[in-house]
């Protein structure tokens, strides 16, 4: 289902599609290609908002920081001093975070019009980046298809193409609440990651990767999550071709469970202490599958690079279940 949710001040159209399946319903909107709503059942199969979001489009453009449910790229998450060196040329991007690029730069993914179309079980949002935009080189083509399959788990599988070296990695920028209200604090936390990212009073990664054993960053067994997250996880399985099972967060007391997998190397998982009003700290927890932050000045970091002929591919899969 499609309709109008707004009207941008220069008069641009933003439409919402509604999908819906086993049990799951999802809102998807053409701005930002944010993901507004998600309402699933808790055990007793009573149905909740499971995601932070605004009810019209005047909240998302009021509280554009926090990138509530959106698509953030060229490149999600940060890039040291707003530059980075490829093939002999380095490239300044638009600051947007201090010194540095953050998810993409001040007018990134999450701030543009996708066009939209539909396809078997969701949507598909489509937009073409011309090459210097927030100063990232090439023209790149790229989608995101969000599809609901039978189990009523949402899909999210990225594809770009692009006409010059470039870098990219996309991520959805969504806050799960999954009691449906209140501090997502007590959320229990499981990651299949047995190392992280250390960064430095900037967030940008050190170039290390730690051990998270012994440390307060060890989620490889289930527990409460707790606050004083924004750090890249590194996933033990790395790049795949096919989704794998990367992270399960759980809330006892309504019992709903989400599952995400991905393709992806890292996730970065962000407890939102710095949320304001309409929302408080700690109202949601982003778990946002990623490459690495800063990637492309980290040469051992897995390459964020697409090059003229390839074309870059990743998938990312939230199961919901109660228990």
């Amino acid at each position: 289902m499609n309709e109008l949710f707004g009207t941008l001040s220069d008069g641009t159209e933003v439409h919402l599609w509604t999908l819906e399946r086993a049990g799951t319903r999802v809102e998807v909107l053409t701005y930002g290609a944010i993901v507004r709503s998600v309402r699933v059942p808790d055990r007793e199969g009573r149905t909740a908002e499971v995601v932070l979001g605004f009810a019209g489009l005047d909240g998302y453009l009021a509280h554009p920081g926090p990138y509530f449910g959106a698509l953030v790229g060229r490149y999600a998450n940060r890039i040291a001093h707003a530059r980075f060196p490829l093939d002999g040329v380095v490239y300044a991007l638009e600051p947007n975070s201090g010194p540095n690029s953050l998810h993409g730069g001040a007018r990134g993914f999450d701030k543009r019009v996708w066009a939209a179309e539909p396809v078997e079980g969701g949507v598909r949002l489509s937009r073409v980046g011309p090459h210097g935009e927030e100063g990232f080189p090439g023209r790149l083509e790229v989608s995101a298809t969000y599809t609901l399959d039978a189990c009523g788990a949402l899909r999210i599988a990225y594809e770009a193409v692009t006409d010059a070296p470039t870098v990219i990695n996309l991520t959805n920028h969504s806050y799960f609440n999954l009691a449906g209200s209140g501090h997502a604090g007590g959320h229990e936390l499981r990651l299949a990651a047995s190392r992280f990212t250390p960064v430095d009073a900037d967030l940008i990664p050190t170039g290390v990767l730690a051990d998270v054993a012994g440390s307060r960053f060890d989620f490889r067994a289930s527990r409460t999550v707790g606050s004083g997250y924004d750090h890249n996880f590194v996933l033990d399985k790395g790049v795949t071709t096919d989704p794998q099972e990367a992270a399960e967060l759980h809330d006892p007391a309504s019992g709903r469970t989400l599952t995400v997998a991905t393709t992806e190397p890292g996730v970065q998982l962000y407890t939102a202490d710095h949320l304001a009003s309409p929302f408080a700290p700690g109202d949601g927890i982003a778990l946002e599958t990623q490459h690495f932050p800063d990637s492309p000045n980290h040469p051992d970091f897995p390459s964020t690079v697409l090059r003229p002929g390839e074309t870059f591919r990743s998938q990312t899969v939230y199961v919901f279940s109660a228990r």
